[in-house]
C-alpha cells in the first residue's frame, strides 16, 4: 500500500509534467503559427488601431523626381524606418483626372506606419486615361522593387495597386495586365468598361453613394459584379459619399483599405475580423458586398 506522502508527491509530479507538456505544446504552436504567417507586421489589430491615422512604425520618405525611372512621372515613397522587421509588402497609388499626387498622398504615411512601402504618384498628364494610369502604376512598382533606394526593404512578391477615379480605372486595368498582384483597391473608379472577368486579384472597390462623376450604378457596382474570377472581392459604398470621398482621408476608408492590404498582401488573417462577417450599413456605410475571406 502506497503512503499518503508518496501519493502526494506523485500527484505533484503529474501536475508538473502536465504543465510542462502544455507549455511545450503552446511553444510549438506559437512557432508554427509564426512560420505559417511570416508576413505579419505590427501588433494584433484592434478597432482603434485600424481607424488610427498612424500605426506603430516610424515612417521615412524619399522623393522620386521625374526621370528617376521609366514609365511613370514622379512621386514619393513612404516606408517603415525599421530595419529589424524584415521586408514589407508595397503598394503604388495614383490619383485621377486633373488631380495631383496630393489628393491621395495621405495614404503614404498612414499605410507605411502600419507596415507597407507606399509609392504615391503624379500622373504624366492630368488627362491620362485609365489604361495609361494602370501602366504607370505597374512601372512604379517595377522601379520600387528594382531601382529605388528602398528596394531592399520591399518584398517583390507582395505588391498591390490603388487609384482614384481614372486612377481607379487604371487599378482595374493593372489587375488584368499583372495577375500576380496580391491586392487592388480602386477608389471611385471611373472606367466605362464594366467587364472585368479577367481580374483574378483580390479586389476591393470603394464607391460613393452620391457620386455624380462616376455614378456607382454605372461604374463601381457593375465593375464589382463582373469580377468573377478573383478569389475574393468586396464593394464598400460610403453613405452619402461623393466622387472625392473615397480618396479623402477618413477612418472608414483607412480601416478597410488597410484591412484589405493586410489580409491579402501580408496574408494576415488577424484582419479577417474587419472584413467578415461583412459590415452592416451604418452612418458611414450605405452598403457593403463581399465574399468574406475565410467566411
Amino acid at each position: 500500500m502506497r503512503s499518503p506522502k508518496s501519493s502526494a508527491v506523485g500527484r505533484r509530479l503529474a501536475v508538473l509534467l502536465t504543465g510542462l507538456s502544455l507549455a511545450v505544446a503552446l511553444g510549438v504552436n506559437s512557432r508554427a503559427g509564426a512560420a505559417e504567417n511570416p508576413y505579419e507586421r505590427g501588433p494584433a489589430p484592434t478597432e482603434a488601431s485600424v481607424t488610427a491615422s498612424r500605426g506603430t512604425f516610424a515612417v521615412s520618405q524619399v522623393n522620386v523626381p521625374s526621370g528617376s525611372g521609366t514609365g511613370f512621372a514622379n512621386g514619393t515613397i513612404y516606408y517603415p524606418a525599421s530595419t529589424t522587421a524584415g521586408t514589407f509588402g508595397a503598394v503604388a497609388v495614383i490619383p485621377g483626372f486633373l488631380s495631383p499626387q496630393s489628393v491621395i498622398q495621405w495614404l503614404g504615411p498612414r499605410l507605411a506606419s502600419q507596415g507597407f512601402v507606399v509609392f504615391t504618384l503624379d500622373s504624366f498628364n492630368g488627362t491620362d486615361l485609365p489604361e495609361a494610369r494602370g501602366q504607370q502604376l505597374l512601372a512604379a512598382l517595377d522601379y520600387l522593387t528594382t531601382q529605388s533606394s528602398v528596394r531592399s526593404r520591399v518584398d517583390a512578391n507582395r505588391l498591390a495597386v490603388m487609384g482614384h477615379s481614372m486612377g481607379g480605372g487604371g487599378t482595374l486595368r493593372a489587375t488584368v495586365s499583372r495577375p500576380g498582384l496580391q491586392a487592388a483597391i480602386p477608389l471611385a473608379p471611373w472606367e466605362p468598361d464594366t467587364t472585368w472577368e479577367g481580374d483574378t486579384v483580390p479586389t476591393m472597390i470603394i464607391g460613393g453613394e452620391d457620386d455624380i462623376i462616376a455614378p456607382v450604378a454605372s461604374h463601381a457596382i457593375p465593375q464589382y459584379t463582373s469580377i468573377t474570377a478573383a478569389p475574393e472581392k468586396a464593394y464598400l459604398e460610403l453613405n452619402g459619399g461623393d466622387h472625392f470621398d473615397p480618396a479623402s482621408e477618413s477612418p472608414t476608408v483607412g480601416k478597410y483599405a488597410l484591412s484589405w492590404l493586410k489580409r491579402f498582401v501580408d496574408d494576415d488573417t488577424r484582419y479577417d475580423q474587419f472584413l467578415c462577417p461583412t459590415p452592416a450599413p451604418d452612418t458611414n456605410i450605405s452598403q457593403y458586398r463581399g465574399t468574406c475571406p475565410n467566411g
